[in-house]
């Protein structure tokens, strides 16, 4: 029978709703009992007529835990791919579960110890806001004094904003633009259904509102060699740091070759196009591609290529494989599986796959 102290909800989560737990391939088990001996959930149990281990309690697994299966010598145990948890993380619920339990927990659960670098705190005040359609915000902040600028970030860097209740614990935001001299950035905001976050800068955040800021911080920055090639991959927000650093190219190496995928789910997601013909005029080795999930587009914008096809597939259906190209990845982690995959299918090596998801 599970053991309800590790069957009970996962972040208010019913366990037994969670399809998480280890499956053993008894042809591949030489009866080790490394799982067994080694779980302290009491997940296994060995039985010793067959000298095998046998999955008896689900339940008990911690949910995210593969332990078992990273130490089983002959990689007899499987669990469903960590998409699944990924999914789950990306409910608003979930979130403030954790986050209302490290606030509960602050007393148990807080390091004394040093910080070896301050974190630098500056005052961003919004400058504009822009729903470019139902599930997306532009936000634009500027320094609120000359102290506070951040023309120092690096492309591909985020920063983290500060509720002003100052309970909540701080959201991370990728900055979608290169540096400039005003010191401003552009944040995109995707929005979560009841998202403690997103209900106050959807709805309450105006301009002139001054905000906490920490940062930047983030190494998902350009590091590859001038010659190289590159492939620039983003899903939903993950737009932002991509086109921060395609920004950056448009600058610096304007006749670079390189490509954009993004993907989106339906085709009023897309924003954003009249910065990518921009670039394109400016950068002739740059193509541009969007892969809409579902849904019709009645016209493609200035050589801008849309496609109604999953991303994945639209970047496996490349005539061409990736040759000497360095790969920068950003979005959601459940699409990092598949993309990751598809890319090295088609000639990325994975030393040059450089991934941000969504700061994980």
């Amino acid at each position: 029978m599970p053991d309800p102290k590790f069957s009970k909800p996962w972040h208010g989560i019913p366990r037994d709703t969670i399809k998480w737990n280890p499956t053993v391939n008894a042809d591949a088990c030489i009866g080790c009992g490394t799982c067994v001996t080694g779980c302290s959930r009491m997940v296994y149990r060995y039985d010793y007529d067959l000298r095998k281990a046998v999955v008896v309690d689900p339940l008990n697994c911690m949910v995210g835990c593969t332990t078992c299966a990273n130490t089983c010598p002959t990689h007899a145990i499987n669990f469903p791919s960590l998409s699944t948890v990924f999914a789950l993380e990306e409910k608003a619920t979930v979130r403030h579960d954790i986050e209302d339990d490290l606030i509960a927990r602050k007393e148990q659960l807080e390091y004394k110890g040093n910080v070896p670098h301050p974190d630098r705190w500056i005052n961003l005040e919004v400058s504009s806001l822009n729903r470019v359609n139902d599930k997306t915000l532009i936000l634009k902040l500027h320094p609120a004094e000359s102290c506070d600028c951040l023309s120092q970030f690096i492309p591909g860097q985020y920063v983290e904003i500060f509720h002003p209740n100052g309970k909540f614990l701080p959201r991370a935001y990728s900055i979608g633009n290169a540096p400039n001299e005003n010191g401003s950035v552009e944040l995109q905001i995707r929005y979560v259904q009841d998202g403690r976050y997103s209900n106050w800068l959807f709805n309450e955040v105006k301009e002139g509102t001054l905000m906490k800021v920490r940062g930047p911080r983030g190494n998902f920055t350009m590091n590859s060699a001038p010659e190289k090639s590159l492939v620039f991959v983003a899903g939903g927000t993950g737009f932002a740091p991509i086109k921060a650093l395609i920004e950056q190219q448009v600058l610096l190496d304007n006749q670079r070759k390189m490509e954009l995928y993004w993907g989106l789910a339906r085709p009023e997601d897309i924003y954003g196009l009249d910065e990518m013909i921009s670039w394109r005029e400016k950068a002739p080795n740059l193509t541009c591609t969007i892969a809409i999930d579902k849904g019709e587009v009645s016209s493609i914008e200035q050589g801008i290529n849309i496609i109604t096809e999953p991303l994945s597939k639209v970047i496996s259906k490349r005539q061409e494989n990736f040759l000497d190209t360095d790969a920068y990845v950003a979005g959601p982690p459940v699409m990092m599986p598949s993309i990751l995959q598809t890319l090295m299918d088609k000639g990325v090596e994975s030393d040059n796959i450089n991934v941000d998801s969504f700061g994980l």
